[in-house]
């Protein structure tokens, strides 16, 4: 008997991704459901764990939620768990342009996915992390900071990807075939 997980997320790219990376899972089903959690403040950890206790208690379990970071090596972290926040008022461009006076455009894109199977359960957390460096915009603009974020080892930034070859090596990536590893294993 397959269980239905609810996935917290309003953006589409995230559970297009997310979907395909997970594949066919035989005893989970994953759908999706927008809901407006509450925007913490903390470490990346804590938000995760935090979000996805608040969405247990609303959906009664199970439940998915995830939660990006952008980490600027030269600022400390930072914007870190804010980044949709910077994105929103200074775009893609703006966050290039926040490194500018930085020789170091190291950078790290964090994913963080918190699993909460039942009440009873704690929230599992699956991380992936990849390396890369902030460049000026290129590619398509319709992904968040993917068109300024360059991984390691590549001469494209995310947005310049074909989606599959992103999802093979993406933070997200990483974190979701962590968590579906952890699924199969429970089957």
């Amino acid at each position: 008997m397959s269980r239905t997980v609810t996935f917290i997320t309003g953006n589409k790219d995230k559970l297009r991704e997310a979907l395909a990376i997970l594949g066919n899972l035989q005893r989970y089903t994953i759908v999706n459901k927008k809901v407006d959690l509450p925007e913490l403040q903390g470490e990346p950890e804590f938000v995760c764990t935090e979000k996805c206790l608040a969405a247990s208690t609303k959906f009664e379990c199970p439940v998915l939620v995830e939660d990006t970071s952008l980490c600027f090596n030269a600022l400390g972290g930072l914007p870190g768990v804010n980044v949709k926040w910077f994105l929103d008022k200074i775009g893609s461009e703006g966050l290039h342009k926040l490194l500018a006076g930085f020789e170091d455009k190291s950078a790290y894109a964090l994913c963080l996915l918190g699993f909460r199977e039942s009440m009873d359960s704690k929230v599992q957390l699956f991380c992936g992390r990849t390396e890369g460096t902030i460049v000026a915009p290129r590619g398509t603009e319709n992904f968040g900071w993917d068109s300024c974020f360059q991984p390691e080892g590549y001469d494209k930034t995310y947005a310049e990807m074909t989606p599959e070859q992103k999802n093979t090596i993406s933070h997200r990536y990483r974190a979701f075939a962590a968590l579906r590893q952890y699924l199969i294993d429970r089957q």
